[in-house]
Parts: C-alpha cells; sequence; structure tokens
C-alpha cells in the first residue's frame, strides 16, 4: 500500500487554506477531501488549543456518571468528566484573567457603617456577603436595645439612665419626722384654676436699662463674659423679707412666697431632680419658705436630658457643679447686658436688703398680690433685672442666660448652629432643660415682665469652666414662649391653689414638701419647729426605715388633695380637658 502525500496549497495572505473564492473546481482538485461551502474559522497564534481524542483513557468508567449510554467512540471524545482536563481549563482561564481597575471601591464621608468600622472597610475585598448580613444583624440588634432604652425612659418609671444623677434627696430625713403622705405628680396635672391681674402693693430697688447692642451678638462677633464681684446679689426668703413682714402684720395677705418658691411648685411636675421647700404654719397665716443654702437658689442643667452626667461631685460635669456654674453665669449675664452709666430707674422704696452706700445688683422687687378665694390673697415677692425704652415707654425685663459646657452630651454645638439654626438650639435646651426654662417663664409671668431675654453663654474651652463668652442673646414674649413650651397658666394656678388648700387644713407648725428623688411625686413631712436652725443637728435616716405612708389611706392627705382639686376645678373659667 503506497500512501500518496497529497499537495498543500499555499496561501501568500496568511494561515490556514486559500479563500474560498475561487472557483469550486479548483478547490476540489486542491483539496479533495475537504467538504465543499463549509467554512474555515480562523485563528491566531495566541489561541489556546486543546486535545481532539484521547485513545488513552480508561473506557471502563469513562465519566464516572451513573447514567454512561454512550459507545467507546464517543467517550474518547468526551472530556466533560476528565478533571484534569477542568483544572487545566480553570488554570487557562485564572491565567487569562486581567483585573481591568485595581483601585478599591470609593469610601463614603458619611453613615454609621465607615464611621464605626473605617479599619475594616480599607481591606473590604469585593465579596463578603456574610460579613455584609452579620453586621446588618448586630445593626438590628442595636437598633431594637436602643428603642427598649426609649420607650423605658418615655414611660418615666425605673429610668436607669438617670439614676446616677438623682441618687440623693435634697435634704436628709430625720427619724423624728412624720410623714403625712406622698403626692404624685399625676395628680398635679389635673388642676386647673384661673386668678384675676394682680394688684401691685409695692416696688423696690432700681433698675438699669437694657443695651440694645447684645442683641446684634453672633457666634463670629462674641463677647467675653465679665465678673461682677463688687456687686451684691440677694436670695433671701420669704420669712427674712422685712416687707413682707411689715404686709403680714398689717394683713394684706393669707398665703406669702417668692417667685422662685411659687414657679418650683408650678412646674413641679417637670423637674426630676429632688427639691424641698419649707411651710410654715403661722395662725390663719401661710409662708412658703427655702432654706439656707437650698438647691432653689442654684440652676439645674441638663435635668431633663436622657444622657447622665459624671456622679463625681469633684467634676466640672457634675451635677452639682454645673449648677454652680450656671447659677454664676445667670447673676453675671444680668448685668452684663445692661447699661453701666449710672442712670437707673428707681422705684417707691430702694433695695430693702442692701446697707446704705453698698453696690447692688440692677434688680427690682415687685410685691403682687393674687385673689385665691373670698377670704384668702397670696403676696409673692417678684424680681425684675432690667427696663428698657420702647416707643417712649418702660418695658420690663428678665435677664436669663442658657450655658453651654460640653457639646457632645448634646450633640449640638452652638457656635456652629446658632446662627444658621437656631431654633434647633432652642429645641435641644428645651429637651435637656425643660423644668428651668419653665420656671423662668412662670417667674416672668409672675412679675408681668413684657419680654425675658435668653442669653446662650459658653465655655471659652469645655474643660475650662471659669472663662465664658456670650454667643446671642434672643428675646420672647413670655405668654408666646409659654404657649410654645405648652406651660398652662391654669394648670400652675391649680398647683398652687391645691397646696394651699391642703396646707392650710394642717395644724399649726412647719413642715416640708420635699420631691422624690427618684420617683415623680411629693411627701409632706412634719418636722420639729426647730428644723433646720443654725444649732439644729440633722442625723440621716436610712431610706429603708423611712416611715411610709399607708397604700389604702382613703382618708389621706391624698384623698384632701383630690377633693381639693375638685373644688378648684368647679371654680374654674377655663377647665382644663
Amino acid at each position: 500500500m503506497v500512501f500518496e502525500v497529497v499537495a498543500v496549497p499555499f496561501n501568500p495572505d496568511g494561515w490556514g487554506p486559500p479563500d474560498s473564492t475561487t472557483s469550486a473546481t479548483t478547490t476540489s482538485s486542491i483539496l479533495p477531501n475537504h467538504p465543499l461551502n463549509v467554512p474555515f474559522a480562523s485563528f491566531s497564534r495566541s489561541d489556546k488549543l486543546g486535545r481532539i481524542a484521547d485513545w488513552t483513557r480508561n473506557l471502563n468508567n469513562p465519566s464516572g456518571r451513573p447514567n454512561n449510554s454512550r459507545n467507546a467512540s464517543e467517550s474518547i471524545f468526551d472530556f466533560t468528566g476528565d478533571n484534569s482536563f477542568a483544572a487545566t481549563l480553570a488554570a487557562d482561564e485564572d491565567s487569562s484573567f486581567r483585573l481591568v481597575d485595581g483601585k478599591p471601591p470609593p469610601r463614603p464621608k458619611f453613615g454609621p457603617k465607615w464611621r464605626f468600622h473605617h479599619q475594616q472597610q480599607r481591606q473590604l475585598p469585593q465579596r463578603r456577603d456574610e460579613e455584609v448580613e452579620a453586621r446588618k444583624r448586630e445593626a438590628e440588634k442595636e437598633r431594637a436595645r436602643r428603642d427598649r432604652l426609649y420607650n423605658l425612659n418615655r414611660s418615666g418609671g425605673n429610668n436607669t439612665r438617670r439614676e446616677a444623677a438623682i441618687f440623693k434627696s435634697s435634704v436628709d430625713i430625720q427619724p423624728e419626722w412624720n410623714m403625712l403622705d406622698q403626692i404624685p405628680f399625676s395628680t398635679f396635672s389635673k388642676l386647673s384654676f384661673s386668678v384675676p391681674e394682680p394688684e401691685d402693693l409695692l416696688f423696690c430697688g432700681g433698675l438699669e436699662f437694657y443695651d440694645r447692642s447684645h442683641d446684634r451678638l453672633t457666634p463670629k462677633n462674641e463677647r467675653r463674659l465679665e465678673r461682677f464681684k463688687n456687686r451684691n446679689f440677694f436670695k433671701v426668703t420669704t420669712t427674712d423679707d422685712p416687707v413682707i413682714r411689715r404686709l403680714a402684720n398689717e394683713d394684706k395677705a393669707t398665703v406669702f412666697a417668692t417667685d422662685t418658691i411659687l414657679s418650683t411648685l408650678m412646674c413641679g411636675p417637670r423637674s426630676v431632680y429632688s427639691w424641698d421647700i419649707v411651710i410654715q404654719r403661722v395662725g390663719n397665716k401661710l409662708f412658703f419658705d427655702k432654706r439656707d443654702g437650698s438647691q432653689l437658689d442654684l440652676l439645674s442643667v441638663h435635668e431633663t436630658s436622657q444622657e447622665p452626667l459624671p456622679e463625681a461631685k469633684d467634676d466640672i460635669n457634675s451635677a452639682h457643679s454645673l449648677s454652680v456654674e450656671a447659677a454664676y453665669i445667670n447673676q453675671n449675664f444680668s448685668q452684663q447686658v445692661l447699661v453701666r452709666d449710672g442712670n437707673k430707674v428707681a422705684f417707691d422704696e430702694p433695695n430693702p436688703f442692701a446697707n446704705e452706700g453698698e453696690e447692688v445688683a440692677s434688680v427690682a422687687y415687685r410685691y403682687r398680690r393674687w385673689k385665691l378665694d373670698d377670704d384668702m390673697y397670696l403676696v409673692a415677692r417678684c424680681e425684675l433685672q432690667g427696663v428698657v425704652e420702647v416707643n417712649n415707654q418702660r418695658q420690663f425685663l428678665t435677664l436669663n442666660a442658657l450655658n453651654e459646657f460640653d457639646p457632645k452630651y448634646t450633640g449640638v454645638d452652638w457656635r456652629q448652629k446658632l446662627e444658621t439654626q437656631r431654633g434647633a438650639v432652642l429645641a435641644t435646651e428645651l429637651k435637656n432643660n425643660a423644668n428651668k426654662l419653665a420656671k423662668w417663664t412662670a417667674q416672668a409671668l409672675l412679675s408681668s415682665a413684657d419680654m425675658m431675654k435668653l442669653g446662650y453663654v459658653s465655655r471659652v474651652h469645655p474643660r475650662d469652666h471659669f472663662n465664658h463668652v456670650i454667643l446671642a442673646v434672643v428675646g420672647y414674649k413670655p405668654r408666646d414662649f409659654a404657649a410654645q413650651i405648652n406651660l398652662n397658666t391654669a394648670n400652675m394656678w391649680g398647683i398652687v391653689k391645691s397646696i394651699v388648700d391642703l396646707c392650710m387644713k394642717l395644724n399649726e407648725g412647719k413642715y416640708v414638701l420635699v420631691k422624690d428623688p427618684s420617683k415623680p411625686q411629693v411627701r409632706i413631712y412634719e418636722v420639729p419647729p426647730d428644723a433646720f436652725e443654725n444649732d439644729y443637728v440633722e442625723e440621716p435616716l436610712p431610706e429603708d426605715e423611712q416611715v411610709q405612708p399607708p397604700a389604702d389611706d382613703a382618708d389621706g392627705i391624698g384623698a384632701e388633695i383630690s377633693v381639693a382639686a375638685t373644688d378648684v376645678e368647679d371654680k374654674e373659667i377655663d377647665a382644663v380637658p
């Protein structure tokens, strides 16, 4: 048998057989075994060629598949079950793969994932589905935990986050004190009483004029807060006031108090920290007093916030340290925003607490009388800090200052937000200091001030609690501001009227009204006549040994205050639903 070598045609244009542009006769003569009209797929040198057939494979079980209906001739051309061939293909695919863009994906500037996991995100590969799902589950758990805490805080019951700030009562309960009853704040919320317009009995002191240039202050042109060490400020209680003693001897009223004490009672349901008021029943008269060194002389800070403050008393951001700092700021601010040129508005009598030749702060004491009943009147000493001329008419002002101690506690930086988002700053203060702002508004309403000025004072540095700057001053009308913070005047007077009716039913003696440090309620104690005097020695009694009121005492003072509330609501003009 002779093996014939066929002629190999020469293709001058490239690889492979010549183009089929020639006639079929020429093609069939050159390639006799080549089928007609079959196109040829051209290839290049870089193409990878695999095996066409393999006769060396074991054909007993060529593919390892249970369904093996192919014959041996087909199996030698089948490479689907060949592991080596699959590995070869995979290696070829990996070697031929080229990464188009090797840069990491852009990192977003905002968002909780990149804020808390930025170290891991820098090395995040293209595919981490399991880690992403795990983070989603953790985020859901964290969100559920925050919702639980939020619901606990809203319920007002067991608020574990604020226990550190209200762990102590404002006054130490003594063994000989007799607790008469405890009254929940829910009883106060249902009270309402309308009083007629008050009557001015006397004006004392003198007022300086307000400097309107402070209304144009902004964080960019802040003003340093000055210190007024030479001016004296007086925090005199009710029974130590010579004017009130004179009015009591003249039988001008039955009940006597100050605007600070009345505002504490009126806004009691908004309070969180403990406070106490001393009540003295002398004959047919009732005096509401405060103790020497009482918390009423200070200003609470961050009282109604959900974020706890440091527990250490010597910490500059503790509740006590911030209260002292706020009182210091408030006094200096009320004097700095006035024009100190010696021009004062003098009233009927000079300052009743100042000695002759003593430099006193700009303050006016307005002694006013309200009619609570046909035979019951209330006299209160109200304070004003400034006066301003508007259209040739004098308008009286109250001056108070909000203080920023550390933006990380509130989440709002005053220096960045006051100019553009002043409403957000005020909303944050209303959330964190609801009781303090309500008391300031109540004092402005009691004194019938035409305007209440609120200053925004911040520390020069968060760790420096001695130096401060005034960032802005904003004015509000007291009635409009009271409506904005949902402060109901009828409810305020309903609380005072019910407390007065309750105390008038007590025997002559001394009592103390204490806000519970951990619950929204007040307690009434009967104390010895010499309690809170200079020679009175206090011996604290543990909480578990204090006398607790009977739970089912339906005839106690709790029932009496409910009756008093019913009597008050029958007399009201505009009832609160």
